[in-house]
């Protein structure tokens, strides 16, 4: 193999792997594990300060095995869906209020930037490549 060939062989290597790492680890992914795993897993039934939130788009609010939110004990019409889960993440206790319900949360982190929260929200659906 002559030299020409030998870094056109290598530069093709080096591009796709390139190519098939840049999509691991999206960034919904990325901003989950800095802004929301110190308190939230996404496995299923792995609670930490806050409630798994495997499966949480779609699900009621207050419906999951995690007892510690009093705003959502009992249950609540609240379907965990973009919008809800766009205004909760902006500001909750905004939420609570926008939703009349009183009771608190020990949730006190606030994603300001939109395309962070759709990114997040897309992760947290499953729709991440």
């Amino acid at each position: 193999m002559n030299t020409k060939t030998f870094f056109a062989v290598a530069l093709t290597v080096a591009i796709a792997a390139t190519a098939g790492t840049a999509n691991a680890g999206g960034s919904g992914e990325k901003l989950f594990k800095k802004k929301c795993s110190t308190c939230h897993s996404i496995e299923p039934g792995k609670h930490k300060i806050g409630p798994s939130l495997a499966g949480v788009f779609g699900r009621k609010a207050g419906t999951s095995d995690f007892a510690k939110y009093k705003a959502f004990k009992g249950g609540t019409d609240i379907v965990w869906d973009e919008a809800n889960l766009d205004a909760w993440i902006t500001n909750q206790k905004d939420f609570l209020k926008a939703k009349g319900i009183s009771g608190s949360t020990a949730m006190s982190a606030k994603i300001k930037k939109e395309e962070d929260r759709k990114d997040i929200i897309k992760y947290l659906k499953g729709e991440e490549e």
